[in-house]
């Protein structure tokens, strides 16, 4: 259909009677006139209803939407018969969009659209509209309303509300299988044409995928579709409107479909025999190789599970299947011995775990393969006859006596001479000791079961080639008991007799102990090394005795003490026995055999002393203690106090001399002689105003020959002082009036200068220097100032 015939269809359609009419013609009747159309009684107030009949004649306007004329779109004309056509009437427009969207003209009542006017955003507007008086502004007719209805067309395509769609369907489906739905909407008018209605049709995907023209279900259209072989497919659909016909509009969108996994694969080992190696030497549980098969499917329906169905290996190896990689770990079950086996074979089964019974026809969903593990040799530590060892032996052998062998060997192919020690850390006594060829353990102390009754040894086995190759035994001596230890008291018995006992009184009963542990238990004897006329022993028979009196009546002033020797023997081979003795003392008892005083108050009654003289005695003796502790004390708690307690207390160290001097005449004031002599020195005198703690020996020092100068001699004299270790460690000043040798300017005393005739010439004072230069300025001016 050409666009031509389009339009002359819509013109026919368009001033078809029975659609609209482009003017409206309204007819007034009599408004006195009342025409009643029914009588019907109210219910409610029994009243009968009239109907007016009115002078408008109303009918839907219609008009196309998406006008594209350059004038404005007329939509239709409002008539009253009341109008003559002189020019009387107005015509007003309201409601929606009157005065804006829609206007009209007030003379003739035509009503056109200022707009294009889009139906999908409003499908119809209701406005007012009136005729009034020009002249008085009153209404003629009464207002009314009308609607004008927006006639679709075909300007909006079906639109999708989502560009990508994402869906997934199982592989091996069978066709038909619905995969998504997908659905279009068309914003025309469904209710007018076939604006609306839409179609859908597949653009890509074929023929992999259908969809259904009414619904958008997309379906398969291939049976067993394999994901292993292609996993992602992209399906283009299309949706078109007016049916589908030609000139109709369109839209697609695009869906990404995903075949999701089934178990359809079986796991397949890529090799029939897999070789591993394995050091024998690995401790049980060592991982020595894994396997692996692979399955084209993904995630559980690739999960599988590994076992050993058979071979000769079964027994010493495992196989473990490790859930994250999928691998089966092949593991150390039993010890290896390359010497016994070299080469083991195992048939490894992997099997799917998550079967789909739809394809059991597809199987078996497992496989096998061989595995052969090759034993390595390594060089092995020596290995012990048995895993630990248990030697006894009685504590009287004599050393160096055998008392077991241990034996080991090298379990290479090559065998290696042992070499056996003692890890002294277990006997740090060293009372054994081991032959390190043959394995014989001896001893080297004497043994004691009292001491320790268990040993417990730990013996190295080396290979003399390879000493780092050792192994460790468990040796265990246990010590046999001999009877080599008298019975003896079991205690320390403080035993009395009264001095008013009788004969046959039980005064101690006594028991033993032996160290010594024989077999049938100890059993002991006891005895009186020889007749004693005071006391007896009777034997009770259950490692007990009992010392009984033999006379009537002891005296403790006679004997206060009296001593008892008791012999213990044992039944073990050989007999072992011991005397000891017993201390009896002699007491002072009530009637009732209760002990009073004993032997300590008998020793001091003979001596005449009572109790009071005891306690004077003592207390004399305290009381010349506290005498000499106080002495003592007294003594140590002098100190050393300085005789001058004050400074003002200065009457000790005033020294007055009477003696004037003779002037420089008087050479006999003071003799030189006695610093050149130093045995003229007195010796050396203490201090006198502290109290002289050590008195130290005067050192000598040898006497200076005569013509010694006096400065050498007391430079001498003060280094001495400065390094005697006896000099007090406290500071003196020691003056020495010594002038010293004459000066090369003589004598600058003023007492001779009367008596030298002339003037005497000062000039020399500038050659001593600069400290002499104020008396050379003073004295050598003189001779100016003369002659001036």
């Amino acid at each position: 259909m050409t666009i031509y015939q389009f339009l002359l269809l819509f013109l026919l359609w368009v001033c078809l009677p029975h659609f609209c009419s482009p003017e409206i013609m309204f007819r007034r009747t009599p408004v006195p006139q009342q025409r009643t159309l029914s009588t019907r009684v109210s219910k409610s107030d029994g009243k009968i209803l009239h109907r007016q009949k009115r002078g408008w004649m109303w009918n839907q306007f219609f008009l196309l939407e998406e006008y594209t004329g350059s004038d404005y779109q007329y939509v239709g004309k409002l008539h009253s018969d009341q109008d003559k056509g002189d020019g009387s009437l107005k015509y007003i427009l309201s409601g929606d969009g009157a005065g804006t969207l829609f206007i009209i003209d007030e003379k003739t009542g035509d009503i056109h659209a200022t707009r294009r006017i889009d139906r999908e955003e409003k499908a119809f507007y209701t406005l007012r509209a009136q005729a009034i008086n020009r002249r008085t502004l009153r209404p003629v007719e009464p207002e009314s309303e009308f609607v004008i209805k927006i006639h679709d067309i075909n300007d909006n395509e079906p639109t999708f509300p989502e560009e990508i769609y994402t869906a997934s369907v199982p592989e091996m489906s069978v066709v038909g299988t619905s995969v998504v739905q997908v659905t279009a909407t068309d914003a025309d008018d469904p209710s007018y044409g076939n604006s609306a209605r839409v179609i859908y049709s597949i653009l890509q995907g074929q023929p992999y995928f259908s969809v259904e023209p009414e619904t958008g279900i997309i379906r398969t259209a291939l049976p067993n579709m394999n994901r292993e072989n292609r996993e992602q497919y992209q399906v283009v659909i299309q949706a078109k409107d007016m049916g589908g016909q030609m000139g109709g509009l369109s839209g697609t969108t695009t869906v990404n479909i995903t075949l999701t996994d089934v178990n359809d694969n079986p796991p397949r080992f890529p090799q029939n025999t897999i070789h591993l190696r394995v050091l024998e030497s690995s401790p049980v549980g060592t991982a020595i190789g894994s396997v692996k098969a692979t399955d084209a499917d993904t995630g559980k329906n690739a999960e599988v599970e590994y076992r050993i169905i058979d071979g000769d290996g079964t027994d010493m190896f495992d196989i473990i299947t490790e859930k994250d990689t999928q691998e089966g770990i092949i593991t150390v079950k039993k010890p290896l011995d390359y010497e016994s086996r070299r080469l083991y074979t195992l048939k490894v089964e992997a099997e799917n775990t998550h079967v789909d019974p739809r394809f059991y026809y597809l199987g078996p969903f497992k496989d096998t393969t061989i595995v052969k593990i090759s034993i390595e040799d390594v060089d092995e530590p020596p290995v012990f006859s048995r895993s630990s060892y248990l030697f006894e032996v009685h504590e009287d052998i004599e050393v160096g006596t055998i008392i077991g062998t241990v034996m080991a060997r090298d379990p290479d192919s090559i065998s290696s001479p042992i070499r056996f020690s003692l890890d002294r850390h277990t006997d740090l006594d060293r009372i054994f000791n081991i032959h390190s060829g043959n394995g014989s353990l001896y001893t080297s102390k004497p043994l004691d079961r009292e001491l320790s009754q268990w040993h417990n040894l730990t013996v190295i086995a080396a290979e003399i080639n390879n000493p780092k190759e050792t192994t460790r035994v468990a040796v265990f001596v246990r010590i046999l008991d001999v009877n080599d230890n008298a019975p003896q008291f079991a205690v320390f018995y403080d035993t009395f007799v009264c001095e008013n006992a009788r004969p046959g009184q039980l005064i101690q009963t006594i028991s033993a102990v032996d160290k010594d542990d024989p077999l049938g238990g100890q059993k002991f004897f006891f005895s009186l090394a020889a007749v004693n006329p005071n006391f007896t022993v009777q034997d009770n028979e259950d490692n007990t005795a009992r010392i009984l009196t033999r006379k009537n009546g002891f005296n403790r002033h006679e004997i206060s003490t009296y001593l008892l020797p008791v012999v213990i023997s044992d039944n073990d081979y050989p007999i072992q026995s011991s005397t000891g003795t017993l201390t009896i003392r002699v007491c002072a008892c009530d009637s009732h055999g209760n002990m009073q005083s004993c032997s300590a108050e008998a020793l001091l009654l003979p001596a005449g002393l009572s109790t009071g003289a005891l306690i004077a005695i003592l207390l004399c003796i305290i009381i010349l203690l506290v005498i000499v502790v106080l002495f003592a004390a007294l003594k140590r708690q002098r100190k050393k106090e300085p005789l001058i307690l004050s400074k003002e207390d200065i009457r000790d160290n005033i020294v007055s001399y009477n003696d004037e001097g003779g002037g420089e005449e008087d050479t006999q004031a003071f003799d030189i002689g006695t610093l050149r002599n130093p045995a003229a020195i007195e010796e050396k005198k203490l201090r006198r105003d502290i109290i002289p703690e050590t008195l130290f020996i005067p050192r000598r020092t040898p006497t200076a020959p005569d013509n010694t100068d006096v400065r050498d001699f007391i430079n001498e004299r003060l280094k001495e002082h400065d390094l005697d270790p006896t000099a007090p460690p406290y500071d003196s000043l020691a003056t020495y009036a010594y002038e010293g040798n004459d000066s090369i300017a003589e004598s600058l005393s003023s007492l001779e200068s009367g008596t030298t005739e002339g003037d005497q010439n000062y000039d020399y004072l500038r050659e001593w220097g600069p400290r002499f230069n104020k008396l050379a300025e003073m004295y050598g001016g003189g001779e100016s100032d003369k002659d001036s």
